[in-house]
């Protein structure tokens, strides 16, 4: 990652909560902590954001303390061609006319394109999917009320009374941080409190993870893989992995990704 890049993506993570450790900005950028130290020392000197013991703070606190995890526009441009691959799957699933929930997230947004073919019922609380389905499909899109959170680009809210519970699915989409054996896993209680609202109103749970995510790991567990009707990946899946899904009961889908890489290197 380039230095103009990586100083894009400290800001933005900086700006998305009060403080952000030396650590998670190495993990975010994937570089080494000697150049991450660097960076903040650059940024401190430009006033872009006040260098701390062990991470770096925003120089102007937001107001609504943000969520945990990487920002949107961080997750964006990870394991593209697979999370591509995995939103192709995901609408090769639905019927037309289904009512559905596709929460947020950079793969569940791969999912809008697809979707142009489709006249779905579409609830979701994320700006950038409803935006989308709404300029570019002719899908219907529901959002519910709550806090806007800029850097994920999603609506949360913590109370019932926010359109949640008036919506009834066939499916729910959905993104996460990390599955382990024991679970699903996701960094943010408020996170964790809205997605299990949203699979409560759904017949089945089908979770869109590219291969990654079976190395990471949050305090926090979503559900149980029991919980889980279906996963989509990526044909990076391990064997260990796929028999763990296997013995949870979970089917597995598997998203050929090759096509999608092979284009990009064209591409580029």
């Amino acid at each position: 990652m380039h230095e103009n890049e990586r100083h894009r993506v400290i800001l933005s993570a900086v700006e998305a909560k009060p403080f952000v450790s030396v650590a998670e900005m190495v993990e975010m950028t994937e570089s080494s902590e000697a150049t991450i130290r660097r960076d903040i020392a650059t940024l401190h000197m430009q006033k872009k954001l006040r260098r701390v013991r062990g991470g770096a703070e925003s120089v102007a606190p937001p107001a609504v303390t943000g969520l945990l995890g990487r920002p949107f526009s961080v997750n964006q441009s990870k394991n593209a061609a697979q999370k591509r691959a995995i939103g192709r799957a995901a609408v090769e699933m639905l019927e037309e006319g289904e009512a559905i929930i596709i929460n947020g997230g950079t793969t569940t947004f791969q999912m809008v394109h697809p979707l142009a073919t489709r006249r779905c019922q579409v609830f979701t609380n994320s700006f950038p999917i409803a935006e989308h389905l709404l300029k570019q499909t002719k899908n219907t899109v529901v959002l519910p009320g709550g806090t806007i959170y800029r850097e994920q680009n999603i609506i949360l809210s913590p109370f019932d009374n926010d359109v949640t519970r008036n919506f009834y699915a066939r499916r729910m989409f959905m993104g996460c941080q990390g599955i382990a054996p024991l679970g699903i896993m996701e960094p943010d209680p408020l996170v964790i409190q809205s997605e299990q609202k949203l699979i409560g109103q759904a017949e089945e749970v089908v979770i869109l993870a590219d291969s990654s995510k079976f190395e990471k790991r949050s305090s926090l567990i979503l559900c149980p893989l029991e919980q889980v009707d279906t996963l989509i990946t990526d044909d990076r899946i391990t064997d260990v992995h796929a028999a763990m899904l296997e013995s949870a009961g979970v089917t597995l889908v598997v998203a050929p990704s090759g096509a999608a890489t092979e284009e990009e290197a064209e591409a580029g």
